[in-house]
């Protein structure tokens, strides 16, 4: 592979798990070390909000101990049960291929039940060596399980809602995180200045936001080092003080262990007891960022990092902070500073900011990589991707994402300015996707480890009954907040489903009006085809076929290059796709018309690289192509014993290919336009005439296109309608009106003018 391959960079293309395995315990404790400033920094900082969040309602007045007890053993027992039980010795057994997060979940069930949501897959593609859709035994349960999601389409279509709302709800969190996190630490303060006015808070919280999403196109991998080493001193922070308050203040608070406690909470208490549950599941917050981080290190080293030092530091610092407020009703509501000793106050609120810092630029960055793979699968418009790193794996920026993002942070944190609120919010959100990952898991089960159903109701009753029950206290909370992560995530999944409705209606057009090129062909004669010097490479969804709008084209503008080359840049229901199996290249037509068709293929975690080498790359694979045709070809002849021209006839082809490339590369694309027929429900032209036709004028290019000078770009324009209709791009409305004339009294069809692209 030459030196200038975009895909020769090992970082990019993730770690394998193969090579994990045969990692030292040095490799896996270093790994395990540096995933505390990539994951647990969400997680950690949970305890700055939990107890005030818990006790914001009513349950606050009871000055009894047994509710301080009570509260602790549900965090004790939901931090026992889901991170730990749930995720850690579940859930991370179902990676895929070493990649973890609600899209590896689905991915898995995608590939082994035949349930794809990408239009352009091709039998090819389970080749990838990723793709690994065996491996165990059907049971009659999941072939039964199979044939149901085959035989009811509609079945696959809330599959895919769940994952979009999991999806949604995740993209919340990127939200939610940093305003709770900032605002959280920044608060602090007043307990030193009493005096202090909130809305300096507030505006201190605005200004370290700002600087946040400001600073995001750097990437995180210039300051990447200090986030382990902050989140770590986080860490013995908090579990040193609570060790401290346990000591001090209330050696029974380990009695509170007990789940006795739990049940006496909601007897004694009632309804303000389960309604303060939405307050605890505020301790799980970043878990699945755990499971969606496992491609970036080992299952073995986050399984460690989690068991012997975040899960004990948190059970340490939420135990001593229960024991501080059995003897100190009045601090509820600033219970976590107030429970800091007076000599390092300031020290740790320093620590403390930086630690929200830290734990939101995790969730900032993961946001950054769901969007990505939603781009991938076809859930969610194009965007700029900015490679933020030629050696970590993964990391990326978004533009429009991060703006998106900093507007949405700034508006809660101005908007509500009380982390009470917030946090109800945040709950929602976290149970929500917590609940998604369980039913997924659910599936994985049956579907993809043939085990039998009884597994799987088992798992679903268990851990989802607990997080029912978590949803159920949130959702009693949405007027004090819980409203805000159900609009997000309305807004973003009904983006989601209208791009990916939208697209597949335009792959079904495209699939059936598509034409073969020898029928183009067979025209010739009567049109007169001319062939020009160069390499066209037209851009197509299609993997098969020629697109309809090319074949418009080629009557109408009758000229095309000398060598044509139609590529197909797609995704498939794989975490990654090795270099070596990422191009397909076939031949079209007959040998003499040098007509071509490419297939790059990535995975949902693949990075597509825009680098200026893509066309090199793209020819030699085109040479490699002819030349292994031809001596196929030779060694066949070679069988009969005839004269080997077909030898110097195969080296003319690729001289002839290399000189082309010479005479320069134009890329060709079009724009398309989608209406919905008259006869379609309101809903359906609401979504495609408005939010699609929306989306599709303002998205970006596909990413090698992006890189492509305007000059090397020939761009078509084309209506989706009762016929298929394409023009040239023109620079004037006086071009695009003529020629909308011309077309009209020559084909007799009728386009509305507003639709011409010029």
């Amino acid at each position: 592979m030459s030196p200038s391959d975009p895909h020769t960079l090992a970082p990019e293309e993730g770690p394998k798990s193969s090579n994990l395995k045969k990692s030292s315990y040095k490799d896996v404790l270093t790994l395990a070390y540096q995933s505390l400033g990539v994951i647990y920094g969400d997680l950690s900082t949970s305890a700055l909000y939990v107890y005030k969040t818990a006790f914001s309602g009513k349950l606050s007045l009871h000055e009894n101990d047994e509710e301080v007890f009570g509260v602790f053993s549900f965090i004790f027992w939901t931090l026992t049960l889901i991170p730990l039980l749930k995720y850690i010795y579940f859930v991370f057994s179902a990676d895929d291929n070493g990649e973890g997060g609600t899209f590896a979940l689905y991915s898995l069930l995608c590939r082994h039940a035949r349930l794809s949501v990408l239009p352009n897959q091709h039998a090819d593609d389970e080749n990838v060596s990723t793709y690994d859709a065996e491996g165990f035994v059907d049971t009659r349960q999941s072939v039964m399980l199979n044939d149901f999601f085959n035989r009811y389409p509609r079945s696959r279509n809330v599959l895919l809602l769940v994952v979009l709302l999991g999806t949604s709800m995740a993209i919340s969190d990127g939200v939610l995180t940093p305003t709770i996190s900032v605002l959280s630490a920044v608060s602090g303060v007043r307990v030193k200045i009493t005096n202090l006015h909130e809305n300096y808070v507030v505006a201190l919280s605005c200004l370290i936001l700002v600087a946040l999403f400001s600073l995001q196109h750097h990437g995180t991998h210039r300051v990447g080092f200090m986030f382990a080493p902050i989140v770590m001193a986080w860490l013995l922070c908090i579990s040193g003080i609570g060790a401290y308050n346990i000591f001090k203040w209330n050696l029974g608070i380990f009695h509170a262990i007990s789940p006795v406690y739990m049940y006496k909470l909601l007897s004694s208490t009632g309804g303000e007891g389960w309604v303060s549950l939405g307050g605890v599941v505020l301790c799980i917050t970043g878990t699945e960022t755990m499971f969606a981080n496992l491609g970036h290190f080992s299952s073995m080293s986050i399984k460690i990092a989690f068991t012997f030092l975040v899960y004990p530091c948190l059970i340490l610092a939420y135990m001593g902070e229960a024991a501080f407020l059995s003897k100190h009703h009045d601090d509820i509501h600033r219970s976590f500073y107030q429970a800091i000793p007076e000599t390092v106050f300031w020290p740790v609120f320093i620590i403390a900011t930086c630690a929200a810092i830290v734990g939101s630029q995790a969730v900032i960055s993961a946001t950054f990589s769901i969007i990505s793979q939603c781009c991938a699968l076809n859930c969610f418009p194009r965007v700029k991707l900015v490679h933020t790193s030629n050696h970590i794996f993964g990391q990326i920026y978004i533009p429009e994402i991060n703006w998106i993002l900093m507007c949405l942070c700034l508006a809660v944190t101005v908007g509500l300015r009380n982390t009470d609120m917030i946090g109800h919010a945040y709950g929602l959100a976290v149970t929500i996707v917590v609940f998604v990952t369980t039913l997924l898991m659910s599936l994985v089960i049956i579907i993809v480890r043939k085990q039998k159903i009884i597994a799987a109701m088992a798992f679903l009753l268990f851990f989802g009954s607990i997080e029912l029950l978590y949803i159920s206290a949130s959702l009693l909370k949405i007027p004090e907040g819980g409203w805000i992560p159900l609009l997000l995530s309305a807004i973003f999944m009904g983006v989601m489903y209208v791009w990916n409705y939208g697209t597949l209606l335009k792959h079904e057009f495209d699939l059936q009006n598509k034409v073969s090129i020898q029928s183009i062909l067979d025209l010739s004669p009567m049109i007169g085809f001319v062939r020009v010097p160069g390499i066209g490479l037209v851009y197509t969804d299609l993997a098969t076929g020629v697109p309809a709008v090319f074949g418009h084209f080629a009557m109408n503008l009758p000229a095309f290059h000398q060598v044509l080359i139609f590529v197909c840049i797609k995704s498939i229901q794989v975490p990654y796709v090795s270099p070596h199996e990422r191009y397909l290249v076939y031949r079209i037509g007959p040998k003499d018309q040098r007509m071509f068709r490419c297939i790059v293929r990535y995975g949902y975690r693949d990075l597509p690289q825009e680098n200026d080498d893509f066309e090199s790359l793209l020819v030699s694979r085109i040479v490699s192509f002819v030349e292994d045709e031809e001596d196929l070809a030779s060694d066949e002849d070679r069988i009969a014993d005839p004269p080997f021209s077909s030898i110097s006839a195969g080296n003319d082809e690729s001289m002839q290919i290399l000189k082309a490339k010479e005479s320069g590369v134009v890329y060709i694309s079009w724009n398309s336009y989608a209406e919905a027929k008259n006869s379609s429900s309101t809903i359906k032209k609401l979504a495609i005439d408005v939010v699609y036709a929306f989306l599709s004028k303002n998205c970006r290019s596909p990413g090698i296109l992006s890189s492509v000078p305007h000059s090397l770009v020939l761009e078509l324009g084309m209506v989706y309608c009762k016929a298929p209709v394409v023009f040239p791009i023109v620079h004037s409305e006086a071009e695009a009106y003529a020629m909308y004339c011309q077309y009209a009294h020559t084909t007799g069809f009728s386009v509305r003018k507003e639709h011409l692209t010029y």
